[in-house]
């Protein structure tokens, strides 16, 4: 008799019953079994931990994944439309026919250098988009938070920069302060030559994520059009998705509108190295978690088949009264469904409440025992966020129910091949 046996004989009849409260008696102790009752509790707990753990687990790792997207795209756009050679040509009729999209909350134009940055003997890598204050301001909206100064600061033939707020203070600069920049722009056979052009700081922002504070800085569209030699055109349209996830869907629509003028791309292309190390962490994350609902499951089947064993002749009996195998198999489907299930559900609602208290729950231990878990001298994310799924829930709760269900196939094959003739024989 094999598994997929068992399987159609479950199937192919309802529990009655007599089975219902056969397989639910043996779950109550007895004082010779209390042993095994034992591994039963130990059973449930492993089951509702291991559940409970890898919903709050991965919904901490949603909570980072989406802190992390925020912050990334906090002075980045959700895609771009670029021209030929990274040369835009009228990008003013572009940018009106990305704005007319339904997706799109904002459109601009951006410019997009890289060089070195320099003040006094300080030199530092930077990375410089120019940008049009009458378009960038809807683009940024409240994803900025300008310390000092203004985007309005960013005028034509202003030479005007803002620096993040680290470059700023690795650069040892304030308002009013002169920086140069250093930009290599293309020759016509091909090659490069250095350009050194001088820029006055007239604000200081703060993104939230190193890669910004440390190495962008804005200055306006025109002056650093002028800088790479590419008179009125820009680099690339930048939008802005109402929501971000669908900006891949808006990038393909309008690849498919705008012809070969034009490439596109979004922000899950652009930060594609980002979001592909979160997912093999939740996926390393779930398969660690899982093997204790793995242990869990294997304390059933151990309780399972010494429950077997001590109920021998009490199967035989059930047989010998008329109980088909099948039945037998039911009984003990009961038992190992009833401890797996309760386990899975305690599992789920205790993994809930975890989840959606995740940032009132970690200040309590914090203070209790006395440390910060990720201190702000060192993180940039100072509170553990959490962000509760459904659809993982759902995954974690189901693959619970079938692993907890299939563990109770060994030890309901071992009960139905019971010789009631055999197991009765010095009765």
């Amino acid at each position: 008799m094999n598994h997929v046996t068992i399987l159609m004989w479950f199937n192919a009849e309802m529990i009655n019953p007599v089975e219902l409260f056969v397989g639910l008696r043996y779950l109550r102790a007895k004082r010779r079994t209390r042993f095994v009752s034992f591994i039963t509790l130990i059973s449930l707990v492993g089951i509702a931990l291991g559940v409970a753990a890898l919903i709050v687990i991965l919904s901490v790792m949603n909570g980072f994944e989406g802190e992390l997207r925020g912050r990334l795209l906090s002075m980045s756009a959700h895609g771009y439309v670029t021209g030929p050679g990274r040369v835009t040509e009228n990008w003013r009729e572009l940018q009106e026919r990305i704005s007319a999209d339904p997706g799109v909350a904002a459109a601009s134009p951006v410019v997009e250098m890289e060089g070195m940055i320099q003040s006094g003997r300080t030199l530092e890598p930077v990375i410089i988009n120019g940008v049009d204050p009458e378009f960038e301001m809807p683009m940024l909206g409240e994803t900025i938070n300008l310390i000092e100064g203004s985007l309005d600061a960013l005028q034509p033939g202003s030479r005007a920069i803002l620096l993040g707020r680290l470059l700023a203070f690795d650069l040892g600069v304030r308002l009013g302060d002169g920086v140069v920049l250093l930009i290599p722009r293309p020759t016509g056979d091909g090659s490069l030559e250095p350009t050194l052009e001088r820029f006055v700081l007239k604000g200081v922002f703060e993104a939230g994520l190193q890669e910004h504070d440390k190495l962008l800085a804005l200055v306006n569209a025109g002056d650093a059009a002028m800088v790479v030699g590419i008179g009125d055109a820009v680099s690339a349209v930048r939008f802005r998705a109402d929501d971000v996830m669908a900006a891949p869907a808006i990038a393909a629509r309008l690849d498919e509108q705008m012809g070969d003028d034009v490439t596109t791309s979004d922000w899950t292309i652009e930060n594609a190295s980002y979001f592909r190390a979160i997912r093999l962490e939740k996926m390393m994350m779930s398969l660690l978690l899982s093997l204790i609902i793995g242990v869990a499951a294997f304390n059933i089947v151990a309780s399972l088949v010494m429950v077997v064993t001590d109920k021998t002749n009490d199967i035989a009996v059930l047989r010998t009264l008329g109980m088909k195998a099948s039945g037998v198999v039911r009984v003990f489907f009961v038992q190992g469904a009833v401890i797996g299930w309760a386990g899975v559900l305690i599992g789920v609602l205790l993994g809930i409440l975890t989840a959606i208290n995740v940032p009132v729950i970690v200040p309590v231990l914090e203070q209790w025992f006395g440390f910060q878990i990720m201190p702000g001298d060192v993180y940039y994310v100072t509170q553990i966020p959490s962000e509760l799924e459904t659809a993982d829930v759902v995954i974690i709760a189901v693959s619970a129910f079938v692993l907890t269900s299939l563990a109770t196939l060994y030890p309901a094959r071992r009960a139905a091949m019971v010789n009631p003739a055999a197991a009765l024989r010095y009765e």
